[in-house]
């Protein structure tokens, strides 16, 4: 199974995931509800999704590492301030939010099947390589970072 680990873009696998979820709405559509004030509802959590995600990028650009998910050795700088003090992986949290947005937009259930499957593949394949890697740069600065604050919220 290593051999998966860092091989897709994030926003790959959300698009995926997103694309999972259309065609379990569209196939699947006797778990369809209703959501009031859908539109509100959608539109907050996916600005609060993208509003991580570019925290989390303007916090690297800020101190000029770098930004690629499948390179992490790359990362010349630990970024532990903005929002990285609430979540080591706002990016990764701000496009489930956004998938999130896009569950309840669809309207259906087993939409929502498709988010812990999310996590579970960008944890395993994404995040964990990213934190062994990132702990054998940063060492002991890393690990404090990693007892501090949470993987995702």
């Amino acid at each position: 199974m290593k051999r998966l680990e860092l091989k897709l873009l994030p926003p790959v696998v959300t698009l995926l995931a997103a694309g999972g979820m259309a065609l379990t709405a569209q196939y699947l559509p006797t778990l369809k509800f209703v959501v009031p004030e859908k539109t509100a509802l959608c539109a907050l959590l996916f600005l609060s999704g993208l509003l991580c995600e570019l925290s989390g990028f303007l916090a690297f650009w800020k101190v000029r590492t770098s930004i690629n998910p499948l390179r992490p050795a790359q990362a010349s700088w630990m970024v532990r301030h903005g929002i990285y003090r609430f979540t080591r992986n706002p990016m990764y949290l701000g496009q489930l939010l956004q998938l999130v947005a896009w569950a309840f937009w669809l309207e259906n259930l087993l939409a929502f099947a498709v988010l812990p499957a999310y996590i579970a593949y960008l944890t395993r394949f994404q995040i964990i390589p990213e934190e062994r890697i990132l702990s054998a740069r940063f060492g002991a600065s890393y690990a404090a970072y990693q007892q501090r604050v949470r993987r995702w919220v």
